[in-house]
Parts: structure tokens; sequence; C-alpha cells
């Protein structure tokens, strides 16, 4: 009985271990992508603290804030931009920001950070493991991650369940934000049953490729749920324009 239990433990996490102490810590972040980090003075990182400013300003009593990050199909930059802004937001003294990967069909953000996969949401959310014991703080200063974890057969159930709603509300105790990725809203409804939950919600639009009624039916899909869409953040500009790479509406 005791070997069958174990071999049941193992397959509900995936195979996956929990995150080892300072593991996180210990790892730079290379990644070109992640403009904020890897080439601070650079346009695109000051576009995404202008992205910072502008949510920044409209929480002005600095309260803490849950923000969902989606798009309206994959490839559009939602997890480059979640990591960005996160940098960037934690550039703002006295400022604690966590990168939730919320997307249990198809999680980048520890690939992107350069991390071994962990027991994260999944397992959060199923009770086996503790939030804190979820979260591991980065090589940036005021940056946590918590992963998603194993792959779970019914993603969309767990992500709308009152659990979900709980482990938010706990976050944001911890935390100055929780940026959160999601799955592209089109196909997955993950992004509009967080966008419920949360605070607020950036949409994601590759500049010149998105259609706009894709856009707009995303839009309306998470505002139609009780999402508070923010605005927009535009990815793939060929030159970077300061008046219209990212902003909010």
């Amino acid at each position: 009985m005791r070997n069958t239990m174990a071999a049941d433990s193992r397959a509900n996490t995936g195979g996956l271990r929990p995150a080892e102490p300072d593991e996180a810590r210990n790892t730079p972040i290379r990644r070109e992508e992640l403009s904020v980090h890897v080439d601070p003075r650079g346009q695109i990182a000051e576009q995404f603290r202008s992205l910072r400013n502008s949510i920044h300003a409209m929480n002005p009593d600095g309260a803490s804030h849950t923000l969902v990050m989606t798009s309206a199909l994959r490839g559009e930059g939602k997890t480059v931009s979640s990591l960005n802004l996160a940098l960037a937001l934690a550039e703002l003294p006295g400022m604690e920001v966590l990168l939730l990967d919320a997307d249990l069909h198809n999680p980048s953000i520890e690939g992107y950070l350069g991390l071994p996969r962990r027991q994260g949401l999944t397992e959060v959310l199923g009770g086996s493991l503790a939030i804190g014991a979820a979260i591991r703080q980065t090589s940036v200063q005021g940056v946590s991650v918590m992963g998603a974890g194993a792959l779970p057969r019914n993603p969309s159930e767990l992500i709308g369940s009152e659990r979900m709603r709980t482990v938010l509300n706990a976050l944001r105790q911890r935390f100055t934000y929780v940026i959160i990725d999601t799955p592209q809203a089109m196909t997955i409804s993950d992004a509009s049953l967080l966008g419920a939950m949360a605070d607020g919600v950036l949409v994601v639009v590759r500049l010149g490729e998105t259609p706009r009624h894709y856009v707009e039916q995303t839009i309306n899909a998470l505002e139609g749920l009780g999402g508070n869409v923010l605005g927009t953040c535009l990815t793939g500009a060929s030159e970077v324009d300061t008046a219209q790479g990212y902003y909010t509406q």
C-alpha cells in the first residue's frame, strides 16, 4: 500500500520536485528578450517603463494589484511582456512583484528565467503544496516567481475554482503586484476566468499581425465576464515608437 501511494503522489505532481532554497536566486537572467534586465538603457526597456508608469498611475493609493496578461492568439509576446513588465515594476522603490505562470497548458515563465520546472500553481490549487513553498525569489531584487507546476487534466476547472480566488487573495497580501501570465483568450477560457478575479487585464497584440476583429472579440469576451481591461500592449514593431509602442486606454 505504501508503494502504491508513493507512485500516485509522483503521478499527481508530474514527476516535478518542490523548489530548492535559493535555486532561482542564484540563476542569472540572460535571455535577450528580457530587455529591461539585459539592455536596461535600450528603447524597448524604456517602453516597458512607460507601460509600468501608466499602470502605476492608475493605482495612486499603492494598493496591491493582480494583473492578467493575455492575448487573442498564441505567439503575440504575452509571456515576454509579462516578464519585462514585472522587471520594470520591480525597479520602483519598495516593490515586491510576483510572476505567476497560470498557463497550465503551455507554461514558459521558468524557461525564460533559465529555471528548471518545479511544483507550483497546480500543486497549490490541488492542496498538496503550500503557497510559500511554490514561490521562488529570482536573482533580480523584488521579483519572485511561481511556476505552473505539473500540467493537470482539468486546467480550466482549477483556474476557475474558488481555491484560485483564495490563492490570488493570499498573493495580494504578500506582493505589491502579481503579474499573471495566461493562455491565449480566443481558444482557451482561462484568461477570462482569471480576468474576472483579477484587478485588471492587459491584452498583448502583435502589431500588423493580429486581426483587429480578434482583438475586439477578445476584449469583449474578457469584459463580458467581468474583466477590467486596462488597455493593450503592442509588440513586434520593427521600430519602437515612443508614441505607440505600448499604451493603456
